[in-house]
């Protein structure tokens, strides 16, 4: 059973004198491996979507490598990894099974384990051995079916042979979970046993059928696991499941995904270890997102656990920052009025929310940057092509009032001369759109309300050609009721 190390973990199909800690070492897993001939092996285990090493061992006079620590390990599936090749086969670890003893094979290791010492990990393996015995008929069946594809009649009774393998497998996999509850590889195996809805689903409509599975799964999707055992957190499946839930299960809206990692996060509370790497994962992944609106996912967050000391592991200065960054961000999320700013043009000064225009278009820049320059041309090309479809071009040249002729010139050079250019004398934009770092672009509707942001210059048309036939659409629907 090859598998390369730092792969992910796609399903677990495809996977005495040691049984007392000394007080010298809190954990002692002595292994041996028929025909392994390397002198090093490591252990690793798994943390979200990756894998670790964790600890080496050197092969001593008996041919065996021994992990060992002071510190007992965490509770979870762990991996040991042979090189060169990196190939590996899986151990559970318990707070009670910490020292054992494991023997396999080089060229099979995750088939021929033998343990003396672990009984969980004695049960593991007989779940593992016993689905290994069925792939071999499975395989078979899989090519019968696909042999038959022309032949209705043999196709229908090789797949009704595949059909009873799989209740057959099924039946084993919930009788052991019954059979050995309250062990860890009950406990992993269950969560990899998906819920079954209602037979009753079967008989509705196709379209509300979808939409009552949908809903259903994301309401039973987490039954069979328990979120608050820390012992998840190292499993090769813990993170593609909470990551489907929140970015394939729920509705991609900044709204929907902030309840869905609430539902995570409530579910990891009792792991407080599983609820601090998740707190920070999906805290990290909306501050970087790529993805329009979703910064409003981290500014709820940022309020929701950092703000009110929920995440009690960070230091002041760093939580400071976080919340103080959301501040920053929230009056500029979609669906928020725009801040008003001062706009001089030509010695006049009017304010932005006076600018009247079906679609304001906001865009902060400079003379003198170099991504500026860049998005120019794509600038200047989508303004020819949507200045008399109701968009204004507000550019706001980003510069202290002693530099506005170089911002002037820059503009008639490249010219620039139809968009509504101006500046803002007080600066105050620089703080109210947290005007760091430029370009900058804004795109607001009728009432100045910010309906996008950030697009990149070469993506404008796309996207307001999306955006002014939505409005179209709208206006016709609320025009026939």
């Amino acid at each position: 059973m090859k598998k390369y190390f730092l792969s992910l973990f796609a399903s677990l199909l495809i996977t005495s004198a040691f049984a007392q800690t000394t007080a010298k070492n809190a954990y002692q897993i002595r292994v041996k491996i028929d025909g392994f001939t390397e002198k090093q092996l490591y252990l690793g285990y798994y943390m979200g979507d990756k894998q670790y090493v964790m600890d080496t061992a050197l092969v001593d006079a008996k041919g065996e490598f021994v992990f060992s620590g002071a510190e007992a390990l965490k509770g979870g599936m762990y991996i040991v990894v042979l090189p060169p090749n990196n190939d590996f086969f899986q151990i559970l670890l318990t707070d009670k099974e910490q020292s054992f003893f494991v023997r396999t094979t080089k060229d099979k290791p995750g088939e021929n384990v033998k343990f003396e010492g672990s009984k969980e990990n004695t049960l593991f393996y007989d779940y593992v051995n016993y689905l290994n015995g069925k792939r071999p008929e499975a395989e078979a069946l899989g090519k019968e079916i696909e042999a038959a594809k022309d032949n209705p009649t043999a196709k229908e009774a090789a797949q009704k042979k595949m059909d009873k393998l799989n209740q057959d497998v099924e039946k084993y996999q919930k009788d052991y979970v019954v059979k050995f509850k309250g062990t860890l590889a009950a406990a992993i195996i269950n969560a990899n046993i998906n819920a079954e809805p209602p037979k009753t689903f079967d008989n509705l409509p196709e379209e509300e059928k979808n939409r009552q599975l949908w809903l259903w799964t994301r309401k039973h999707f987490f039954d069979n696991i328990n979120l608050g055992d820390n012992r998840m957190l190292r499993t090769p499946f813990l993170f593609q499941r909470l990551d489907y839930f929140v970015n394939k299960l729920s509705v991609q809206h900044p709204d929907s995904i902030s309840v869905a990692i609430d539902t995570v996060l409530q579910r990891l509370r009792p792991a407080d270890e599983a609820f601090k790497f998740y707190l920070i994962h999906f805290l990290n992944s909306f501050a970087a997102s790529k993805f329009v609106g979703m910064d409003a996912v981290y500014v709820h967050m940022a309020e929701k656990y950092y703000a009110t000391g929920q995440a009690n592991w960070a230091n002041q200065d760093q939580v400071k920052k976080i919340v103080d960054n959301a501040k920053k961000l929230k009056p500029l999320l979609i669906g928020k009025t725009a801040p008003d700013i001062v706009l001089e043009r030509n010695g006049a000064r009017t304010m932005l929310s006076q600018v009247k225009s079906e679609y304001t278009l906001l865009y902060f820049w400079r003379y003198d940057c170099g991504h500026c320059k860049e998005s120019m041309p794509a600038m200047k090309k989508f303004f020819e092509k949507f200045k008399d479809k109701g968009i204004t071009l507000v550019a706001i040249c980003v510069k202290p009032a002693q530099d506005q002729p170089e911002c002037l010139k820059y503009i008639q050079e490249n010219g620039l001369t139809g968009w509504y250019n101006a500046f803002d004398p007080t600066g105050r934009y620089y703080v109210q759109y947290n005007v760091e770092t430029t370009p900058q672009m804004y795109i607001l509707d009728s009432k100045k309300e910010i309906i996008s942001k950030q697009v990149p210059a070469d993506q404008l048309e796309d996207v307001m050609d999306k955006i002014i036939e939505m409005n179209k659409k709208e206006k016709e629907s609320a025009g026939n009721k």
